[in-house]
């Protein structure tokens, strides 16, 4: 480590925790990982321990201060994580129950029907909170508790995320982040920026409301207690953070008017800022990351999370072997199209029984084709997000893409040219840890995005390859509801 002053970025995503250490100038000097596999309990339950995430996140920053005199160069701490998921602990802070996880976990179908028709319909909650509630909701979340699990949740007194539950061990302190609270519908109100009490009293028990504070704001300091455990100096500021889609956009520096951050990960997320409120019944209007600032944001319920599966399946011969396969396949995967709702489908269709499909399957077929099938699957999911995007009024001037998708290269060819536009690469992809180091540089120093995180290559679309997929993509969207009504019937024998 150089003599240099840095900091600390921290991220809980939903396969690993990661942990970056950051010069004021935006090297990076160390990172670590760890990883871990979420619970899925039943069929669209998806849940992971909090405690796991605290315990990886003193590992990482023990690794990461491994020389001695680390702890007093570094400035600041930054945390951020997967969202909005809801871990309901007691007045200690203590968990009461696994976590339940962001819009993957889709077992609050029936509190969503439930509590759309007693809050006057989608058409009002989404003008009081910005979205219709949907599987990514924080609230009908809060009302299966409340159903399923009443002993754990008459004893409820604290509402966590994986972002501010870190900031809460480090700190002691009890917040939550304007935009994360932002994705607590309906419990928020998008116009007042602030909790909207008449809905939240009837969904939040015994829980007090956790004050709100901006992602980029101070929280409070390590304590003693943390201080031993992680390894940090006591006193350290610790820096609120959020949400890891909106802090991974941070990371690249795709928060301001006109952008759209494409986030290639376990799940594929798009986040576009504007500054006005853009309603829309198949997306997902938040506050943004920054004061004055608002999202239209969109998410696939997976997408690197196909490419594990496959890669599982065919043994593990390594991803490198299978994009070089897929690059010989060729645009089209010979004849096969995929739909990528393997866990459902959260944006935007909104369909938790949604199902995946492999369409045109012969025994001539490869796993070159296959994996070439899934890379196009997702990206004409971003191609039917960005048009939802587009129809709602958001005006994308420029795409950033990151996440390890964007290693390799093949992936965001192919998503340049199903969906006709050129993405911005920058020249570190890392993602949300990063951001998370950002928002604390920029709290303790004066720093830029664009100088730590420079733009290094343009990936543009190819007109040719255009075409083909202009062809597919209309038959990709005849896909879902051709088969609509089997999958359906088949998530409900599972």
């Amino acid at each position: 480590m150089t003599n240099s002053a840095a900091v600390v970025g921290i991220d809980v995503g939903t396969s690993s925790t990661k942990g970056v250490l950051v010069s004021l100038q935006g090297t990076i000097l160390a990172s670590a990982t760890r990883n871990h596999d979420v619970r899925r309990p039943h069929p669209g339950h998806v849940e992971m321990d909090a405690e796991v995430w605290w315990d990886e996140a003193v590992s990482i920053v023990r690794e990461l201060l491994a020389d001695p005199a680390a702890p007093e160069r570094i400035v600041a701490v930054g945390v951020s994580g997967m969202g909005p998921c809801v871990v309901i602990a007691d007045e200690d802070g203590a968990p009461l129950r696994p976590g339940i996880l962001y819009g993957v976990d889709t077992r609050a179908t029936a509190q969503i029907a439930r509590l759309t028709g007693e809050l006057g319909g989608a058409d009002a909650i989404r003008e009081r909170s910005g979205s219709a509630l949907s599987t990514q909701s924080v609230g009908p979340k809060l009302a299966w508790l409340t159903e399923h699990e009443p002993e754990a949740w008459a004893r409820a007194r604290r509402l966590f995320m994986p972002s501010n539950w870190l900031g809460h061990r480090l700190t002691g302190a009890y917040y939550l982040d304007q935009h994360s609270a932002s994705q607590c519908t309906p419990m928020y109100d998008a116009q007042a920026l602030d909790w909207h009490r008449p809905w939240a009293d009837g969904l939040r028990g015994g829980i007090e409301l956790p004050p709100l504070v901006w992602p980029g704001d101070v929280v409070g300091a390590v304590t003693a207690e943390a201080a031993a455990r992680t390894g940090l100096a006591a006193g350290t500021p610790v820096v609120a953070g959020t949400i890891d889609a909106w802090t991974e956009a941070v990371s690249v520096g795709a928060h301001r008017l006109g952008d759209l951050m494409l986030m290639y990960g376990t799940t594929m997320f798009l986040v576009h800022t504007t500054e006005v409120r853009n309603a829309s019944p198949v997306l997902w209007g938040t506050t943004g990351a920054f004061p004055g600032t608002r999202n239209l944001a969109a998410g696939m319920a997976t997408s690197g999370a196909i490419t594990s599966w496959l890669h599982e399946l065919f043994g593990g011969p390594g991803y490198p072997a299978l994009l070089e396969e897929a690059r010989a396949s060729g645009a089209g995967a010979r004849g096969l199209l995929m739909l990528p709702y393997f866990a459902g489908e959260r944006t935007p269709i909104a369909d938790p029984d949604a199902r995946g499909v492999i369409a045109g399957l012969t025994v001539e077929h490869t796993r070159g084709d296959l994996y070439r099938a899934a890379l196009e699957a997702t990206a004409f999911g971003v191609r039917h997000n960005i048009e939802a995007i587009e129809a709602a009024g958001g005006r994308i001037e420029r795409i950033v893409a990151v996440g390890g998708g964007t290693q390799g290269g093949l992936w965001a060819r192919i998503v340049s040219d199903v969906t006709g536009r050129a993405q911005c690469v920058p020249e570190k992809t890392i993602g949300a840890s990063y951001g998370a180091a950002f928002l604390a540089g920029a709290a303790a120093h004066e720093v830029r995005i664009e100088d730590w995180n420079p733009i290094v290559e343009v990936v543009e679309p190819d007109p040719a390859a255009g075409a083909r997929y202009d062809e597919l993509y209309r038959l990709y969207l005849e896909l879902y509801p051709a088969t609509e009504r089997i999958a359906h019937a088949l998530a409900a024998r599972s």
